[in-house]
């Protein structure tokens, strides 16, 4: 697994000394750092009422089953207030991301609730690299996977994040970049 934590990156208007110590969680790897099949897992975390409730009202979700604690009780399936989704999926993705200075997000494949999360539950990651490819002459895309578990180790979300990330050497893919572009063109027209 690539290292963490262990480059210097310098910021504009840091003094010499202060940009020589490397930035925690900002990793500088590139393509060729991650391997297929580097897992990580995250540390956990507990789920409270209050950042539940912020959470639905910074993105206006305010469906019973999350935010009524009378309906979700005597009316709801469940008996009890689920944690929203979408916050699921925010707090999973963000307990096991890196902050890899070369890469960038691309998009999201074949996101599942699988099991309902109530507020107190205690939830953490596992991160697994699934594949690499090469994406065009700059960069190449990852699939990595997060799955979400509540304690004490049901699996309640799935999700593969697409990204991209700088290649080192580029010419080192120059070749099979050219190729994916000249096919790319060929089924564009």
């Amino acid at each position: 697994m690539a290292q963490i934590g262990i480059h210097a990156r310098g910021l504009p208007g840091l003094p010499a000394d202060h940009a020589a110590i490397p930035v925690w969680n900002a990793e500088d790897w590139y393509f060729e750092d991650f391997a297929v099949g580097d897992r990580i897992r995250s540390i956990r975390r507990t789920i409270s009422e209050g950042e539940s409730m912020l959470f639905n009202s910074l993105v206006m979700d305010h469906h019973p089953y999350v935010s009524d604690e009378l309906f979700a009780r005597e009316e709801g399936t469940f008996g009890r207030r689920l944690v929203a989704g979408a916050f699921v999926f925010s707090l999973g993705l963000g307990l096991a991301a890196t902050n890899c200075l070369n890469s960038f997000s691309y998009g999201y494949d074949r996101l599942r609730f699988i099991k309902p999360v109530f507020i107190g539950d205690t939830i953490y990651t596992i991160r697994e690299n699934l594949s690499k490819e090469v994406h065009n002459e700059k960069m190449g895309k990852l699939r990595v996977s997060y799955s979400v578990f509540k304690a004490p180790g049901e699996q309640v979300l799935y999700a593969e994040h697409l990204l991209t990330a700088l290649y080192r050497d580029p010419s080192a893919f120059a070749e099979e970049a050219a190729v994916r572009k000249a096919a790319k063109e060929k089924a564009h027209g």
